[in-house]
């Protein structure tokens, strides 16, 4: 008997066979006869879509959140307690850099 092996979809396959599933242009037996899978695999994939698809639409609206690192006022602060700590270290070592 010979094993053969299962043959794995990508998420874009996947997704493209429960688009047309849900277009509803051919039916589910020709769109998995099309893509060779079994109608039962077409209609889950189209389920799980239909449930999954309003989180595509839950990010927030607006302006995104200011990255710290960024921060110019931080920036600067961090510049100058720089300056002061190489200040402090040239005094302290005797040599002026």
């Amino acid at each position: 008997m010979s094993e053969s092996k299962r043959k794995t979809f990508s998420s874009a396959e996947k997704a493209k066979v429960a688009l047309a599933a849900v277009k509803g242009i051919k039916t589910i037996n020709e769109i998995a006869q099309e893509h060779g899978v079994h109608p039962t695999q077409v209609n889950q994939w189209k389920k799980e879509l239909l449930d999954n698809v309003a989180s595509l639409f839950e990010g927030k609206r607006g302006p995104k959140p200011a990255n710290a690192q960024n921060d110019p006022e931080r920036l600067f602060a961090k510049i100058g307690q720089l300056n002061m700590e190489l200040d402090w270290l040239k005094k302290k070592s005797g040599t002026s850099l």
